[in-house]
């Protein structure tokens, strides 16, 4: 497994429809994730800066970059950008970021 995480930004005052959206994640959002080799993937909240920190694994690097390229991960980006901070492609403000230190 290849261990991911990066930084994105939620508006302050969409905390709880952050949250909410991602309670009802779509199933076929779900389902594509998975199908792209995604795993234990987790989002966190800092509530006084609106940083997220998320962290997944994957199984591929190439497989999970073709995530981007689906419909439905597209669908996503537009039905969240209301919420955060995104590019023009409506793509998550996003800070990958380097693992130093990692306990087994």
């Amino acid at each position: 497994m290849i261990r991911k995480s990066s930084i994105m930004f939620v508006y302050k005052d969409q905390f709880d429809e952050y949250k909410r959206r991602h309670d009802e994640l779509w199933p076929k959002m779900e389902k594509e994730l998975k199908a792209h080799g995604v795993h234990n993937y987790s989002i966190f909240l800092d509530k006084e800066t609106g940083q997220l920190f998320a962290y997944l694994e994957v199984e591929d690097e190439e497989r999970w970059g073709k995530m981007a390229e689906t419909d439905i991960c597209k669908q996503w980006w537009a039905y969240m950008e209301p919420l955060m901070e995104t590019n023009p492609d409506n793509s998550p403000v996003s800070k990958e970021l380097t693992n130093v230190f990692y306990l087994a």
